[in-house]
């Protein structure tokens, strides 16, 4: 089967997406994705359903497939709201200048003139919404363009009987068809551009990846030429350079220079960071100071700012479980109203007596301020600018259940090694046997360990590093002991574990051995550096009154050193793979847990867990198991993605709070006509402010304190 994505234009809540998955699967598309934030809609298509005709159906609807490259739609006028509510407003004022106390143009109160300037807003009201909400019902899908249709048909199909009977200014109710329709339309407008600007951080994550490269290519004289081109039409090997000041392009290794960077569009981390020949650069980030040639490792969907970007999208089209209750009375709002809308009609006509006109009125400002709108937007709106807010400090959440999950979160378990420890090793303490010099066993340990890979060794070789070395006649490395060697004199040395003792008559627990012919020299132990920010995260964790664990295969020793030093709570070790498998079981089953880990070894525990949080290098942001990850490889934003999560659930509470009250009285104020004889030019001006009380109310994310 084809996998078929498109760009949507006019969606602008979870209505329009419903009304879109509810038609595709009628026509046998099984699972369609759709996601009104991002304006996207994907889904497998079988070879016996024809892709023309869905396109048709959901134009039908009232909204816009792009091509297939995703290109917007050239822009026609009266194809936007923006343009519509404008071209409607001209018409709309000279229905309104009666409201004005003292203003009255007498040519303007005639029936027939009214209905002369209605005429051309009905038209295009009509164009959109009737053309709209008829496509809708005949699908058997309302949305919330059948509320604003039958309203503004009511108004003008009621005016025009006045009008042709001859019944006059009684039975005229054009300015109300009018402004039922401009303020709609302006309405949304502004729906449209407030849902933008929830996905701020979105935008200016995509903003990064379209910038211009400096690609370097050689003539026949092997002489460098630089071309100014575009960043997509960049390849993996490509030459680049990048000058102070630039975006880096794609993903990309340093071959010459020196620079600091600026990576906080992809790690949050404001800092520049020093790179030098063979670092990685992340497309995206910036130079700030500094000259560098660089190759080209990864480029379109492959690099890290792409993964970024797929994960967030991906979260923001997932729904967490508080969104099921809203979309669920989402989908039998649109009848439900219509039929308050007829019960007004009939109670205030039949019951209340106050005649026919003016119990059309209210029922048509029923239909007007009625908003399931508000409730399709309350939950992706806030989690839009969770997940933003997330992306910009280096947080990424591959769902948004995470999001709501994080309240609940009672314990934390760490993995010490690459996680409260930087994975980068020091020497702690070294022991010498008397009969040997300090300077002959740093040459000797020098001299062994240099022909090891292993990080201890490397750790000896980059403090000790020795002008002198010894030439050996025989080297090699023992798997599992160490590195053995012999010198041209036929002396046997050996650096290795406590397995690796001739005698072992000494005490255990030392990292490396360091043996002569035989006889030991000395001893050296290392450390791994714990992360200088660990201790204030645990802090901040226990002032939120969250148990914290630490969940180590590491000896007993290493493992109370590090924990006793952050003042975990709880010390766990000489934990094998399964060992942890089983702790963390018991863990979740007893209290929600979020488990840390650097997210390779770590990744069958990070998938039992609650919630798994890798702290991740950003070459491996694909292959994270974790629901959460930390981009700054380090637990600086572990507090923030804990607070992150309760702010952005408490901000979808107040959402729901606001959109469900928000029906629950205004339904009623209109329908007891509360709101007078403007009822229904009221109601859609309020209908049209009501979503934008949800979007001001999520972009406070932004502004929250999370810690």
């Amino acid at each position: 089967m084809e996998t078929v994505q498109w760009k949507v234009d006019g969606m602008s809540c979870t209505n329009c997406a419903l009304s879109i998955h509810k038609y595709l699967q009628k026509e046998g598309i099984a699972e369609p994705k759709v996601s009104f934030m991002e304006g996207e809609i994907q889904f497998e298509l079988p070879e016996t359903i024809n892709k023309e005709k869905l396109i048709k159906g959901i134009s039908g609807l009232g909204y816009k497939i792009r091509s297939e490259d995703g290109t917007a739609p050239k822009r026609k006028w009266l194809d936007n709201n923006r343009d519509r509510a404008f071209f409607c407003l001209i018409f709309t004022i000279p229905l309104m200048i009666h409201m004005i106390p003292g203003l009255h143009v007498h040519v303007l109160m005639n029936p027939f003139v009214q209905l002369a300037i209605t005429t051309p807003v009905f038209i295009v009201g009509m164009g959109y919404f009737g053309k709209s909400a008829w496509n809708s019902v005949t699908k058997g899908i309302p949305n919330m363009n059948v509320l604003v249709a039958i309203g503004a048909i009511a108004s003008f199909g009621y005016s025009l009987y006045g009008t042709l009977s001859g019944q006059g200014q009684a039975f005229a109710y054009y300015e109300t068809t009018a402004t039922i329709l401009t303020l709609v339309f302006f309405g949304n407008y502004l729906e449209d551009a407030s849902v933008a600007s929830t996905q701020r951080a979105l935008k200016d994550l995509v903003k990064a990846q379209k910038v211009m490269a400096n690609m370097i290519v050689f003539d026949d004289q092997h002489k460098e030429i630089i071309f100014n081109v575009e960043s997509e039409t960049l390849k993996v090997g490509d030459l680049i350079l990048i000058n102070s000041g630039e975006t880096i392009p794609m993903d990309s290794k340093i071959l010459w220079g020196e620079a600091n960077v600026n990576e906080s569009i992809v790690t949050g981390e404001s800092i520049p960071i020093h790179k030098k020949m063979n670092d990685l650069l992340l497309g995206g980030s910036t130079v700030e100071n500094g000259t560098l040639k660089a190759y080209v490792t990864a480029v379109g969907d492959d690099t890290v700012l792409s993964n970024i970007l797929k994960m967030v999208k991906a979260a923001q089209g997932e729904k967490p479980p508080v969104q099921i209750l809203a979309d669920k009375i989402s989908a039998i709002f649109v009848p439900l109203v219509l039929g308050i809308a007829l019960l007004t009609l009939i109670g205030n006509w039949v019951i209340a007596d106050i005649g026919f006109g003016a119990s059309l009125l209210r029922a048509i400002a029923v239909l007007v301020i009625s908003c399931p709108c508000a409730m399709g937007l309350a939950t992706p709106a806030a989690i839009a600018v969770g997940l933003g807010r997330g992306a910009r400090n280096g947080v990424l959440f591959k769902n948004a259940k995470s999001l709501e999950t994080f309240k609940d979160i009672k314990q934390v378990v760490f993995d010490k090694t690459g996680t409260l420890t930087t994975g980068l090793f020091e020497i702690a303490d070294t022991k010498v046997i008397d009969g040997t010099s300090l300077e002959s066993f740093i040459i000797i340990a020098y001299s062994l360990e240099k022909y090891s890979n292993h990080p201890i060794a490397k750790c000896i070789t980059g403090e000790w590093k020795s002008k002198e070395e010894i030439k050996w006649a025989t080297i090699e490395e023992i798997k599992g002991l160490g590195i053995k060697a012999t010198d041209k004199e036929g002396n046997q040395y050996f650096a290795g574990s406590f397995k690796s003792l001739a005698n072992q008559n000494v005490e255990d627990g030392h990292n490396v051995y360091i043996q002569k012919n035989n006889e030991l020299l000395g001893w050296i132990d290392v450390a791994d550096q714990i992360r200088p920010e660990a201790k204030q995260v645990i802090e901040i964790l226990h002032k939120k009154g969250v148990h914290t664990i630490l969940l180590s295969g590491d000896r007993k020793e290493k493992c109370e050193q590090v924990g006793k030093a952050l003042g975990i709570q709880e010390i766990l070790y000489e934990q094998s793979p399964a060992d942890k498998l089983e702790k963390l079981d018991a863990f979740t089953k007893a209290k929600p847990t979020a488990m840390v880990g650097d997210g390779i070894n770590d990744a069958p525990a990070l998938a039992r867990a609650t919630i798994g949080i890798s702290l991740s290098n950003a070459s491996h942001i694909a292959i994270q198991s974790a629901q959460v990850i930390l981009m700054n490889q380090g637990l600086k934003n572990l507090p923030m993605a804990l607070g992150l999560g309760t702010r952005t659930y408490e901000t979808i509470k107040e959402n729901l709070a606001w959109a469900f009250s928000y029906n629950i009285i205004a339904i009623p104020v209109a329908a007891l006509g509360f709101l007078g004889t403007w009822g229904p030019t009221y109601g859609a001006l309020i209908m049209g402010l009501s979503d934008i009380v949800l979007a001001i109310n999520s972009l406070r994310l932004f502004k929250k304190k999370l810690v």
